[in-house]
C-alpha cells in the first residue's frame, strides 16, 4: 500500500499513487514482448470479477507465454463492452505487428467470450477450457465419495486420450456410465461436459493450444489478491484502468521465487518469453523495457 512505502521509502502517497500509475500508461505487450515474432499465437481469455465504486465490473485478462499480455476494465459482460476491453490487446498487439493474429484462444463457455475474441480475430480458433467443463462436475458431485472418486477419474480419461477419435469414443463411454451411475446435477454437468465433445477435440488439431486455463488461473490467483488488498477499485475508470496495467508489468516482470525450478533458468515471465533481459536486476530490468513507454 501506498501509505507503507512512504513509510519505508520517504515523500508521501500521491508520489507512490503517481508512479504506479505512469507505468500503467506503457504499452503492455510492446513492454513485454520485444521482438514481434515472440508473440504467442495460442492464448487464454477470461474475465475476473471485481468491483468499481461498489459497482460489479469484470477484468478482461489475455495471457500467452506465461506473461499477462492484456488487461482491462470493463463495465459489463456483455460482447459491446468486453469487444472495448479486449480490444486493447488487439491494437497493442498489431502496433507491434501489423499481421497479428492468434492462431487460437482458450476460453470458458461465455457466449460474450467467445464471440468477442470471434468479433476481433475472425479467422481465431475458440479451444473451449476442459477444466471449467470438470469443476462443475466437481462442485455438483464431490459429496458422492466413491462415485466422485470413479466420475472424476473417467472424465480425466477422457482428457487424456491420444487422439480425437479415442476422446470421442471414450467420452461416449464416460456418458453412458454417468447415465447408469449418477442422477440429478451431477448427470446435468456429466451430459454436457459430454455434448462439447466437436468443442474439444478442435485442440487435437492444434497441438500447441491451450486446453485449460491453468496458465491464465496462475496469474488471476494473485490479480485476486491484489484487488482484494486494495480494497478493489476506487475513483475513476481510467485511474483504476492504469492501475491493474500497471499491477500486470510488475507480475510480467517480478522474480519467480527462488524455490521455483523455473527460477533455474529464468528470472521472470518477461525473461521466459523474450529468452534475454536487459539487467540482472528485476527492477533495472523493467524499468529499462518501459523506456519510451515501452514502444519502439
Amino acid at each position: 500500500p501506498f501509505w507503507a512505502l512512504t513509510y519505508v521509502f520517504g515523500r508521501d502517497d500521491d508520489y507512490w499513487y503517481r508512479m504506479e500509475q505512469q507505468f500503467g500508461r506503457c504499452s503492455l505487450v510492446q513492454t513485454v514482448v520485444k521482438d514481434p515474432e515472440k508473440l504467442p499465437e495460442h492464448l487464454l481469455a477470461d474475465e475476473k470479477v471485481t468491483w468499481l465504486n461498489g459497482q460489479e465490473v469484470v477484468v478482461a485478462t489475455t495471457v500467452g507465454d506465461d506473461c499477462i499480455l492484456g488487461v482491462s476494465v470493463a463495465l459489463g459482460v456483455d460482447t459491446p463492452n468486453l469487444t472495448e476491453a479486449y480490444q486493447h490487446f488487439k491494437e497493442e498487439a498489431q502496433a507491434l505487428k501489423p499481421d497479428y493474429a492468434p492462431e487460437t484462444v482458450n476460453t470458458d463457455g461465455w457466449g460474450a467470450t467467445q464471440k468477442t475474441w470471434l468479433n476481433l480475430f475472425p479467422t481465431v480458433v475458440l479451444i473451449e477450457c476442459f477444466l471449467h467443463a470438470f469443476i462443475k462436475i466437481r462442485e455438483r458431485g464431490h459429496h458422492l465419495k466413491e462415485t466422485f472418486n470413479q466420475l472424476s477419474q473417467r472424465v480425466w480419461d477422457v482428457y487424456r486420450a491420444i487422439d480425437a477419435a479415442s476422446f470421442r469414443s471414450q467420452a461416449e463411454e464416460l456418458r453412458l456410465w454417468a447415465q447408469q451411475n449418477t442422477t440429478g446435477y451431477v448427470l446435468e454437468a456429466a451430459l454436457k461436459l459430454c455434448a462439447k465433445v466437436e468443442r474439444f477435440v478442435l485442440a487435437y488439431d492444434h497441438p500447441h493450444a491451450h486446453r485449460t486455463s491453468n496458465m491464465l488461473d496462475r496469474h488471476m490467483n494473485p490479480m485476486a489478491r491484489w484487488l482484494d488488498g486494495t480494497r478493489f477499485f476506487h475513483g475513476h475508470w481510467s485511474s483504476s484502468e492504469r492501475s491493474i496495467r500497471a499491477w500486470a508489468l510488475l507480475n510480467n516482470f517480478g522474480p519467480y521465487c527462488p524455490r521455483a525450478k523455473i527460477s533455474q533458468t529464468y528470472s521472470s515471465p518477461a525473461h521466459k518469453l523474450n529468452g534475454f533481459v536487459y539487467h540482472q536486476n528485476w527492477l533495472h530490468n523493467l524499468l529499462v523495457a518501459t523506456s519510451m513507454s515501452g514502444c519502439k
